[in-house]
């Protein structure tokens, strides 16, 4: 099992005989570096998930905008929330007035 194919050695088999000879102290720092390899791959994946998130949503949003009829004017909804703000605003101060 300690071979393949031409006599070459697997790398599993070969670290695992190197990690044999090893001192404790010597296992502790391998296990710190892969400790801190896998947390920088987690955080990878993690920015590469939140990526793929953000481009779904702008894929989405690009998509709904081409189902817009042309020529339509486009207002967003800030501009909608202050004039609708402004009509609450105008229409208390006439009922207020009467």
């Amino acid at each position: 099992m300690a071979s393949s194919k031409g006599g070459a050695t697997s790398p599993a088999v070969l670290r695992a005989s190197e990690m044999e000879k090893m001192s404790v102290e010597q296992l502790k720092a391998f296990k710190e570096q892969t400790d801190l390899e896998v947390n920088l791959l987690q955080d990878s994946l993690n920015n590469i998930k939140t990526a793929t998130g953000r481009l779904e949503i702008t894929a989405t949003s690009l998509h709904d905008l081409s189902l817009r009829p042309q020529g339509k004017p486009f207002i967003s909804f800030s501009l909608k929330a202050s004039s609708s703000l402004d009509l609450c605003l105008f229409y208390k101060s006439k009922i207020e007035s009467l």
